[in-house]
Protein backbone atom coordinates (compact mmCIF):
# COMPACT_ATOMS: atom_id res chain seq x y z
CA UNK A 1 0.00 0.00 0.00
CA UNK A 2 1.42 3.64 -0.53
CA UNK A 3 2.15 5.20 2.53
CA UNK A 4 0.78 8.15 1.05
CA UNK A 5 -2.14 9.45 -0.80
CA UNK A 6 -2.98 13.25 -1.59
CA UNK A 7 -4.42 15.55 -4.11
CA UNK A 8 -3.24 18.88 -2.85
CA UNK A 9 -3.46 22.32 -4.29
CA UNK A 10 -4.50 26.08 -2.51
CA UNK A 11 -4.29 29.16 -4.45
CA UNK A 12 -2.03 30.38 -1.26
CA UNK A 13 -0.09 29.50 1.38
CA UNK A 14 -1.48 27.45 3.93
CA UNK A 15 0.61 27.02 7.55
CA UNK A 16 -0.43 25.07 10.01
CA UNK A 17 0.25 27.87 12.18
CA UNK A 18 -1.27 28.65 15.77
CA UNK A 19 -3.52 30.54 15.56
CA UNK A 20 -7.33 30.02 14.05
CA UNK A 21 -10.55 28.70 14.80
CA UNK A 22 -12.15 25.39 15.62
CA UNK A 23 -15.74 23.63 15.10
CA UNK A 24 -16.89 25.85 12.92
CA UNK A 25 -20.55 24.90 12.40
CA UNK A 26 -20.40 25.78 8.43
CA UNK A 27 -17.11 23.91 7.79
CA UNK A 28 -18.07 20.89 9.59
CA UNK A 29 -20.86 20.56 7.39
CA UNK A 30 -18.97 21.48 4.10
CA UNK A 31 -16.44 19.00 5.06
CA UNK A 32 -18.34 16.11 6.27
CA UNK A 33 -20.19 16.38 2.66
CA UNK A 34 -16.89 16.09 1.13
CA UNK A 35 -15.48 13.11 3.11
CA UNK A 36 -18.78 11.20 2.46
CA UNK A 37 -19.29 11.77 -0.92
CA UNK A 38 -15.47 10.35 -1.92
CA UNK A 39 -15.45 7.68 0.58
CA UNK A 40 -19.19 6.67 -0.61
CA UNK A 41 -18.29 7.00 -4.83
CA UNK A 42 -20.78 10.27 -5.23
CA UNK A 43 -17.71 12.05 -7.40
CA UNK A 44 -20.00 13.93 -9.48
CA UNK A 45 -21.28 15.96 -6.66
CA UNK A 46 -17.83 16.04 -5.59
CA UNK A 47 -16.26 16.89 -9.03
CA UNK A 48 -19.04 19.76 -9.09
CA UNK A 49 -17.53 22.02 -5.58
CA UNK A 50 -13.73 21.60 -6.83
CA UNK A 51 -12.36 24.72 -8.37
CA UNK A 52 -10.82 25.20 -11.49
CA UNK A 53 -6.90 24.61 -10.24
CA UNK A 54 -8.14 21.81 -7.78
CA UNK A 55 -9.73 20.04 -11.01
CA UNK A 56 -6.72 20.65 -12.89
CA UNK A 57 -4.41 18.49 -9.91
CA UNK A 58 -6.46 15.46 -10.65
CA UNK A 59 -6.52 15.79 -14.73
CA UNK A 60 -9.89 15.16 -15.43
CA UNK A 61 -12.58 13.65 -13.37
CA UNK A 62 -11.14 10.22 -14.60
CA UNK A 63 -8.35 11.11 -12.59
CA UNK A 64 -10.54 12.03 -9.06
CA UNK A 65 -12.33 8.33 -10.59
CA UNK A 66 -9.23 6.92 -10.19
CA UNK A 67 -7.87 8.18 -7.01
CA UNK A 68 -10.87 7.33 -5.04
CA UNK A 69 -10.99 3.70 -6.57
CA UNK A 70 -7.19 3.32 -4.98
CA UNK A 71 -8.56 4.31 -2.14
CA UNK A 72 -10.78 2.49 -1.45
CA UNK A 73 -8.82 -0.72 -3.30
CA UNK A 74 -6.32 -0.01 -0.52
CA UNK A 75 -8.54 1.27 2.48
CA UNK A 76 -11.03 -0.66 2.24
CA UNK A 77 -14.55 1.22 3.90
CA UNK A 78 -14.36 3.68 6.38
CA UNK A 79 -15.37 1.85 9.54
CA UNK A 80 -14.82 4.33 12.65
CA UNK A 81 -14.21 8.28 12.19
CA UNK A 82 -12.04 8.89 15.41
CA UNK A 83 -11.99 12.26 15.21
CA UNK A 84 -12.67 15.77 13.03
CA UNK A 85 -12.37 19.07 13.74
CA UNK A 86 -12.51 22.33 11.52
CA UNK A 87 -10.06 25.21 11.70
CA UNK A 88 -9.71 28.63 9.86
CA UNK A 89 -6.24 29.65 8.71
CA UNK A 90 -5.61 32.70 6.05
CA UNK A 91 -8.73 32.37 4.65
CA UNK A 92 -9.54 29.05 4.28
CA UNK A 93 -11.45 26.69 5.95
CA UNK A 94 -9.91 23.04 6.47
CA UNK A 95 -12.24 20.25 7.60
CA UNK A 96 -10.03 17.07 9.37
CA UNK A 97 -11.69 13.63 9.61
CA UNK A 98 -9.17 10.82 11.12
CA UNK A 99 -10.63 7.52 10.33
CA UNK A 100 -9.69 4.13 10.33
CA UNK A 101 -10.76 1.46 7.33
CA UNK A 102 -11.56 -1.96 7.15
CA UNK A 103 -8.33 -2.97 4.87
CA UNK A 104 -5.76 -0.42 5.86
CA UNK A 105 -3.81 -1.13 9.42
CA UNK A 106 -3.21 2.16 10.17
CA UNK A 107 -5.62 5.34 10.50
CA UNK A 108 -5.39 8.00 7.96
CA UNK A 109 -6.47 11.27 8.00
CA UNK A 110 -9.21 12.74 4.87
CA UNK A 111 -8.43 17.50 4.50
CA UNK A 112 -11.25 18.98 2.52
CA UNK A 113 -9.94 22.83 2.20
CA UNK A 114 -12.44 25.44 1.22
CA UNK A 115 -12.56 28.56 -0.22
CA UNK A 116 -14.44 32.06 0.91
CA UNK A 117 -16.93 30.73 -1.73
CA UNK A 118 -17.44 27.01 -0.21
CA UNK A 119 -15.58 25.70 -3.10
CA UNK A 120 -13.08 22.74 -2.71
CA UNK A 121 -9.61 24.37 -2.73
CA UNK A 122 -7.78 21.19 -1.69
CA UNK A 123 -7.69 17.68 -0.70
CA UNK A 124 -5.62 15.43 0.77
CA UNK A 125 -5.39 11.79 2.48
CA UNK A 126 -2.33 10.62 4.55
CA UNK A 127 -1.51 8.57 7.42
CA UNK A 128 -2.39 10.06 10.38
CA UNK A 129 0.68 10.95 12.28
CA UNK A 130 1.36 9.57 15.74
CA UNK A 131 1.91 12.08 18.40
CA UNK A 132 4.42 11.37 20.99
CA UNK A 133 3.97 13.24 23.84
CA UNK A 134 6.41 14.68 26.06
CA UNK A 135 6.65 12.93 29.56
CA UNK A 136 6.21 14.92 32.27
CA UNK A 137 6.18 14.12 36.30
CA UNK A 138 3.90 17.80 36.68
CA UNK A 139 0.30 16.00 35.43
CA UNK A 140 -1.10 16.58 39.28
CA UNK A 141 0.64 20.23 39.64
CA UNK A 142 -1.08 22.41 41.09
CA UNK A 143 -0.04 26.28 39.85
CA UNK A 144 1.44 27.62 43.29
CA UNK A 145 0.97 31.36 41.71
CA UNK A 146 -2.31 33.16 42.03
CA UNK A 147 -2.64 33.65 38.18
CA UNK A 148 -4.73 35.90 36.21
CA UNK A 149 -5.76 35.89 32.03
CA UNK A 150 -2.49 37.76 30.60
CA UNK A 151 -5.23 39.94 29.04
CA UNK A 152 -8.87 41.76 29.42
CA UNK A 153 -11.29 41.47 27.22
CA UNK A 154 -12.51 37.82 25.50
CA UNK A 155 -10.11 35.84 23.92
CA UNK A 156 -10.07 32.60 21.82
CA UNK A 157 -7.87 29.50 22.81
CA UNK A 158 -6.82 28.00 20.10
CA UNK A 159 -4.52 25.40 21.75
CA UNK A 160 -5.51 24.56 24.88
CA UNK A 161 -5.65 21.40 26.81
CA UNK A 162 -3.58 18.36 27.71
CA UNK A 163 -4.10 15.94 24.59
CA UNK A 164 -2.62 16.26 21.00
CA UNK A 165 -6.12 16.87 19.75
CA UNK A 166 -6.10 19.66 22.67
CA UNK A 167 -2.95 21.16 21.84
CA UNK A 168 -0.20 20.70 19.76
CA UNK A 169 2.37 22.09 22.05
CA UNK A 170 2.23 18.59 23.89
CA UNK A 171 4.91 17.26 22.24
CA UNK A 172 7.29 19.62 23.32
CA UNK A 173 8.84 19.29 26.73
CA UNK A 174 9.35 23.01 28.39
CA UNK A 175 5.82 23.62 26.25
CA UNK A 176 3.58 20.87 27.69
CA UNK A 177 0.99 23.34 28.91
CA UNK A 178 1.27 25.69 26.64
CA UNK A 179 -1.33 27.69 25.24
CA UNK A 180 -2.04 29.91 21.58
CA UNK A 181 -4.95 32.63 22.63
CA UNK A 182 -6.32 34.84 19.51
CA UNK A 183 -9.04 37.31 19.26
CA UNK A 184 -12.17 36.22 17.10
CA UNK A 185 -15.10 37.95 15.75
CA UNK A 186 -17.78 36.81 13.86
CA UNK A 187 -16.11 34.01 13.69
CA UNK A 188 -12.91 35.57 12.46
CA UNK A 189 -9.54 36.19 14.10
CA UNK A 190 -8.99 38.93 11.38
CA UNK A 191 -10.94 41.50 8.95
CA UNK A 192 -10.09 42.08 5.31
CA UNK A 193 -6.98 41.10 3.14
CA UNK A 194 -4.90 38.22 5.89
CA UNK A 195 -1.56 38.90 4.90
CA UNK A 196 -1.94 42.37 6.96
CA UNK A 197 -0.93 42.13 10.39
CA UNK A 198 -2.76 45.04 11.30
CA UNK A 199 -6.46 43.43 10.24
CA UNK A 200 -5.70 40.94 13.04
CA UNK A 201 -8.01 41.79 16.19
CA UNK A 202 -5.42 40.43 18.48
CA UNK A 203 -3.02 42.86 17.15
CA UNK A 204 -1.71 45.63 19.34
CA UNK A 205 -4.03 44.50 22.22
CA UNK A 206 -2.40 44.88 25.73
CA UNK A 207 -0.71 41.61 27.18
CA UNK A 208 -0.36 41.96 31.07
CA UNK A 209 1.29 40.48 33.80
CA UNK A 210 -0.37 37.22 34.76
CA UNK A 211 0.79 37.70 38.68
CA UNK A 212 3.17 39.54 40.46
CA UNK A 213 7.08 38.65 39.77
CA UNK A 214 10.29 40.31 38.73
CA UNK A 215 11.47 40.40 34.86
CA UNK A 216 14.11 38.07 34.37
CA UNK A 217 14.22 38.04 30.44
CA UNK A 218 13.06 41.24 28.56
CA UNK A 219 13.85 40.62 24.59
CA UNK A 220 12.46 42.94 21.69
CA UNK A 221 13.53 44.27 18.74
CA UNK A 222 12.63 41.75 16.31
CA UNK A 223 10.36 42.49 13.33
CA UNK A 224 6.95 41.59 13.32
CA UNK A 225 6.51 38.86 10.37
CA UNK A 226 3.95 39.52 7.52
CA UNK A 227 0.93 36.81 8.34
CA UNK A 228 2.01 33.80 6.33
CA UNK A 229 5.94 34.30 7.24
CA UNK A 230 8.05 32.77 10.31
CA UNK A 231 10.90 33.63 11.70
CA UNK A 232 12.01 29.69 12.85
CA UNK A 233 15.28 31.09 14.05
CA UNK A 234 13.64 33.33 16.87
CA UNK A 235 11.38 31.05 17.67
CA UNK A 236 9.56 33.12 20.83
CA UNK A 237 9.78 36.31 18.82
CA UNK A 238 10.21 39.56 21.40
CA UNK A 239 9.36 37.71 24.67
CA UNK A 240 8.96 38.42 28.39
CA UNK A 241 9.71 35.63 30.65
CA UNK A 242 8.85 36.43 35.01
CA UNK A 243 9.70 34.88 37.84
CA UNK A 244 6.91 34.26 39.93
CA UNK A 245 8.84 32.73 42.59
CA UNK A 246 8.39 28.84 43.75
CA UNK A 247 10.61 27.79 40.73
CA UNK A 248 7.32 28.93 38.34
CA UNK A 249 8.72 31.14 35.49
CA UNK A 250 5.97 32.77 32.86
CA UNK A 251 6.86 33.19 29.14
CA UNK A 252 4.45 35.61 27.13
CA UNK A 253 5.51 35.23 23.46
CA UNK A 254 5.06 36.86 19.91
CA UNK A 255 5.09 40.38 21.37
CA UNK A 256 5.02 43.27 19.11
CA UNK A 257 8.01 44.71 18.25
CA UNK A 258 9.08 48.27 20.68
CA UNK A 259 6.05 47.39 22.61
CA UNK A 260 8.24 45.68 25.51
CA UNK A 261 7.32 48.01 28.29
CA UNK A 262 9.55 46.22 31.18
CA UNK A 263 13.28 45.37 31.71
CA UNK A 264 15.11 42.50 33.22
CA UNK A 265 14.99 42.96 37.14
CA UNK A 266 12.33 45.37 37.10
CA UNK A 267 9.34 44.14 39.40
CA UNK A 268 5.96 43.57 38.16
CA UNK A 269 2.65 43.14 39.23
CA UNK A 270 -0.47 41.35 38.49
CA UNK A 271 -2.07 43.11 35.41
CA UNK A 272 0.42 45.29 34.57
CA UNK A 273 1.25 45.74 31.08
CA UNK A 274 4.27 43.98 29.47
CA UNK A 275 4.10 44.49 25.76
CA UNK A 276 1.55 44.53 22.77
CA UNK A 277 0.58 41.52 20.99
CA UNK A 278 2.49 41.08 17.91
CA UNK A 279 3.13 38.56 15.15
CA UNK A 280 7.47 37.86 16.08
CA UNK A 281 8.99 35.02 15.72
CA UNK A 282 8.13 31.23 14.59
CA UNK A 283 4.51 32.43 14.09
CA UNK A 284 2.41 32.88 10.97
CA UNK A 285 -0.35 35.15 12.74
CA UNK A 286 -0.53 37.11 15.36
CA UNK A 287 -1.38 35.82 18.60
CA UNK A 288 -0.06 35.36 22.26
CA UNK A 289 1.76 32.15 23.50
CA UNK A 290 1.66 31.62 27.12
CA UNK A 291 3.44 28.90 28.75
CA UNK A 292 4.74 28.00 32.64
CA UNK A 293 7.74 26.05 32.97
CA UNK A 294 10.77 25.20 35.64
CA UNK A 295 13.57 27.50 33.85
CA UNK A 296 14.00 31.20 33.31
CA UNK A 297 15.17 31.27 29.60
CA UNK A 298 12.68 29.84 26.93
CA UNK A 299 13.61 26.23 25.93
CA UNK A 300 15.10 24.88 28.72
CA UNK A 301 13.26 23.33 32.08
CA UNK A 302 10.16 21.41 31.62
CA UNK A 303 6.71 22.73 31.22
CA UNK A 304 4.19 23.21 34.20
CA UNK A 305 0.44 23.52 34.18
CA UNK A 306 -1.00 26.97 34.42
CA UNK A 307 -3.96 27.28 36.37
CA UNK A 308 -5.92 30.60 35.94
CA UNK A 309 -8.25 31.86 38.67
CA UNK A 310 -11.86 33.93 38.16
CA UNK A 311 -12.60 33.81 34.61
CA UNK A 312 -15.36 32.97 32.44
CA UNK A 313 -15.11 30.42 29.94
CA UNK A 314 -18.15 30.41 27.18
CA UNK A 315 -19.67 33.06 29.86
CA UNK A 316 -19.59 30.49 32.53
CA UNK A 317 -17.92 31.40 35.58
CA UNK A 318 -14.66 29.28 36.26
CA UNK A 319 -13.19 29.83 40.20
CA UNK A 320 -9.60 28.13 38.53
CA UNK A 321 -8.95 26.33 35.87
CA UNK A 322 -6.83 25.34 32.47
CA UNK A 323 -8.73 26.89 29.30
CA UNK A 324 -9.60 24.54 26.64
CA UNK A 325 -9.56 24.42 23.06
CA UNK A 326 -12.46 26.31 21.34
CA UNK A 327 -13.44 27.62 24.55
CA UNK A 328 -13.59 32.18 24.70
CA UNK A 329 -12.39 33.09 28.34
CA UNK A 330 -12.38 36.81 29.71
CA UNK A 331 -11.14 37.80 33.32
CA UNK A 332 -14.29 37.68 35.21
CA UNK A 333 -14.18 41.39 36.74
Amino acid sequence: MRSFLSALLLTGSLLCSAAGLANDERGMTLGRQCADDFYQGRLDALWQRMTPDMRKAFGDQAGLVGFQQKVKADFGAETTVQHEHVMTQQGFQIYVRDSRFAVAPNAFSLRCVFDGSDKIAGFMIQPVKQTTVAPTAYLDYQTKAALRLPFDGAWYTFWGGRTPEQNYHVIARDQRFAYDFVVVRDGKSHHGEPTIKENYFCWDQKILAPAAGTVVVAKDGLIDNTPGEMDASNAAGNHVVLDLGNNEYALLAHLRQGSVKVKVGEPVQAGQELGRCGNSGNTSEPHLHFHLQNAARFGEGEGLPAFFNDYLADGKPVTRGEPLRGQTISPAK
